[in-house]
């Protein structure tokens, strides 16, 4: 018996289109046009089993996510082709929730992030789903994580860098001007130093490599200094508690590991989606909060999972090349 070869991008692009179609006008199951569809490939055939799949598994998630996300992916849905006239409530909220399944299956490839879009337009750097290195005007270099942005201001004797969103690790170069790093609300001035600044839910979070920094919660609030190999947290008009850390370790990302002792599950899968073309989900709240240690190369996130799955004994499964479900 002869193997369907691969289903293509644009097969399975098409039969989520299909499937959006159905489930906000059932009747469209039965019509003419998707039937021709359906039956002038066995690839569409195949397509569209995989697409019922990830919406029958997706779907809880994808609700939380639209309800999370609301006014991202109401401009995402704005973008879209609606029909006419006033729908349903239910079948509004499916469309929403297919939506998402769409951002989280497709349009998240490349590092895309509905909420971050805005974000985006202000930027001068960005990176998608890679690490990138970028030399600013006075030549001092900002490694950016996947999935983050900065924005730049070198004026009036001073350089300012915004983090938009992500992580970024500086390594400045002294030039006689003050060197700030604008995150969250807060602020880190630097003289010449090596140190990573990065977004942490309202917060972000400092860790320096060398030289020294001071962190202010606030503009214009007394700062805490921080040397090499320390950490930080702030949020709220906040700074939390100073901790000594293994630099090196904690920024391993720039030489492409992620290096953890007794984190949650869910982080790892957090950090590791930022390397993965798609979206990973944890289905499993009770899965994310076990403990993992180890080291995991960037530049495999799949591999890492089914290497963390076989210890702790889950099991993944990746739809439409884009979307991997851990359970």
């Amino acid at each position: 018996m002869s193997r369907l070869p691969p289903i293509t991008e644009a097969q399975a692009q098409a039969a989520l289109q299909w499937l959006s179609r159905i489930n906000e006008q059932p009747g469209q199951a039965e019509g003419a046009a998707f039937k021709r569809w359906l039956l002038a490939d066995p690839g569409h055939r195949a397509a569209y089993a995989q697409a019922q799949a990830l919406w029958h598994k997706s779907a809880a998630p994808a609700a939380r996510l639209a309800d999370e996300e609301r006014e991202g992916l109401q401009r995402y849905l704005d973008a879209m082709a609606r029909p006419p006239g006033r729908r349903p409530w239910r079948q509004r909220l499916a469309a929403l929730a297919v939506a998402a399944c769409l951002v989280l299956a497709l349009g998240v490839a490349g590092g895309w992030h509905p909420g971050y879009w805005l974000q985006d337009l202000q930027a001068d750097y960005s990176s998608a789903g890679q690490v990138r290195q970028v030399t600013l005007a006075d030549q001092s270099q900002v490694t950016l994580d996947a999935g983050s942005a900065i924005a730049v201001d070198f004026a009036q004797g001073e350089r300012r860098v915004r983090l938009l969103h992500g992580a970024a690790f500086f390594q400045v170069v002294r030039t006689g001007e003050p060197f700030l790093v604008e995150a969250a609300g807060g602020e880190v001035r630097v003289l010449g130093t090596q140190f990573e600044v990065r977004e942490q839910g309202d917060g972000a979070q400092v860790t320096v490599r060398s030289g020294r920094v001071a962190v202010s919660p606030v503009q214009g609030m007394v700062a805490r200094e921080l040397t090499a190999n320390q950490q930080v947290a702030y949020a709220a008009g906040r700074v939390g508690e100073t901790l000594a850390v293994d630099s090196d370790n904690r920024l391993a990302w720039r030489q492409g590991w992620l290096n953890y002792y007794q984190v949650p599950l869910a982080q790892v899968v957090e950090d590791l989606g930022r390397y993965y073309p798609g979206r990973i989900l944890l289905l499993d709240g009770e899965l994310g909060q076990r403990k993992v240690s180890g080291s995991f190369p960037l530049a495999e996130p799949l591999l890492a999972l089914d290497s963390l799955g076989k210890v702790m004994g889950f099991s993944r499964q990746t739809v439409l090349g884009r979307l991997t479900l851990i359970r």
